[in-house]
């Protein structure tokens, strides 16, 4: 889990692993994370784009930039926060994300949110069964 505020935007990152949709004997793990953004600030602002950097337990890098998240990008008055929930695919067991939010104020400001880096990986605390 992380949790980290940059400018007035709290991003909280947590993740898991899904078994059932991973094959590890093809050396395929999946698992999801969950992220939310807080406007912990006192003016509006707007997520504009992201970048990840994801690393696997043998050090390959995979870096994704795209617009928005979860094909959208919201717009967060003071106080409010969106959750989404992504997904992630390893050839590892284990591995980090880490990375940032390109956030928009609307006086047409911008900074990058801080991801700080948090964990997948398949260890029992790391899975989450039906019902928890």
């Amino acid at each position: 889990m992380s949790d980290t505020v940059t400018e007035g935007v709290r991003v909280g990152a947590s993740a898991f692993f899904l078994p059932d949709d991973s094959a590890p004997d093809e050396r395929d793990y999946v698992f999801a994370y969950n992220i939310v953004i807080a406007n912990t600030g006192d003016q509006p602002v707007q997520l504009i784009s992201r970048h990840w950097v994801i690393i696997d337990g043998s050090g390959n890098v995979d870096e994704v930039r795209g617009p928005g998240v979860v094909g959208q990008t919201p717009h967060l008055q003071p106080g409010e926060a969106f959750k989404y929930t992504s997904f992630a695919r390893l050839k590892s067991a284990w591995g980090t994300m880490e990375g940032e939010y390109q956030m928009r104020r609307d006086d047409g400001s911008e900074f990058d949110a801080r991801i700080e880096r948090f964990y997948l990986t398949t260890k029992r605390h790391g899975v989450r069964s039906e019902g928890e």
